[in-house]
């Protein structure tokens, strides 16, 4: 079961339109989620270590290396409305 942590800037809009992404895509490619859940970038950098894995857009990414660093695997999305690509990016985290 993995924990997925979705940030953007405020923690409201961004963010919970790259949860529903990332819920359809774990749906879609058989993950079990044990938790997706989605907040501000400040809540999210304190927290990220807590989470197998983190999206957010991907000018952000940089935010999360300490987490990386411990581990945790970071999604920089593009295009944070596309189901491909969140798809795609679990896929290439090595989540299953």
């Amino acid at each position: 079961m993995v924990k997925i942590l979705v940030a953007c800037a405020n923690g409201a809009g961004t963010s919970l339109m790259m949860k529903m992404r990332v819920e359809k895509a774990t749906k879609d490619l058989g993950i079990q989620v044990q938790t997706i859940h989605h907040c501000s970038l400040s809540e999210g950098k304190s927290a990220a270590t807590q989470y197998d894995v983190v999206f957010c857009p991907l000018n952000f990414v940089s935010m999360f290396d300490d987490a990386a660093k411990k581990g945790v695997k970071i999604c920089g999305m593009k295009n944070v409305l596309s189901d491909k690509e969140a798809k795609e990016l679990l896929t290439a985290a090595g989540i299953e």
